[in-house]
């Protein structure tokens, strides 16, 4: 019996998709909270985008970032893509049953809750990598805060409040994606993102 050499090829690095990921995460938080401030007048513009791209495009940014082997952003992007789907599928098929406007927001008011218990450790987890993630990372923190305390209370100027901070929330997220794609395309940085806040060395057990 001959041996036999088996080659394996090198699988060949992919783009970084966490620009795309924020970006779809800040154009449907945008739309969001435009809604929340009332600034669309009660239109549902967010609904669309929240299943083709903060939901289906942001989970696909996350599938990417498994291939590319990066733990917190395959976790973040995947989590926050199937917030937003899940987020139309409530207001589609579950809100127009509820008896009361309250009942609708008592829900909202949990499924906030939940997000916010997980963006909590994610929070503390991008302290560890730059500024500008743990920048999008913390006026999420305050805007589902705002929106949970408005939702429970049901009460629309506490919800506004939440709409203005989502908004900034979106432009942290957006001015992060920028500097993604434009520091992934030039030999230095361009745009500033700054340095961890946290670092957690020693060798992996």
């Amino acid at each position: 019996m001959s041996d036999s050499t088996v080659t394996i090829a090198a699988v060949p690095p992919v783009a970084d998709p966490a620009p795309l990921g924020l970006a779809a995460f800040a154009l449907t938080t945008f739309l969001f909270s435009a809604k929340n401030a009332d600034w669309t007048h009660g239109t549902a513009a967010w609904l669309g985008y929240a299943f083709a791209y903060g939901g289906l495009v942001q989970l696909l940014a996350g599938m990417w970032e498994f291939r590319n082997r990066n733990v917190f952003g395959s976790t973040a992007f995947s989590t926050y893509g199937g917030f937003w789907i899940g987020a139309g599928l409530y207001v589609e098929l579950v809100a127009p049953t509820a008896k009361s406007a309250a009942e609708v927001g008592n829900d909202l008011a949990w499924i906030t809750l939940a997000f916010l218990i997980f963006n909590t450790y994610m929070l503390l987890w991008s302290a560890t990598l730059n500024q500008a993630v743990f920048g999008v990372f913390l006026t999420l923190e305050i805007t589902e805060i705002v929106l949970i305390w408005g939702n429970f209370a049901t009460d629309a100027n506490v919800i506004k409040v939440g709409g203005y901070v989502g908004v900034v929330t979106a432009a942290v997220a957006w001015y992060t994606s920028a500097a993604g794609v434009i520091n992934g395309m030039s030999a230095r940085p361009v745009l500033y993102v700054g340095q961890p806040l946290l670092r957690f060395d020693g060798p992996r057990s």
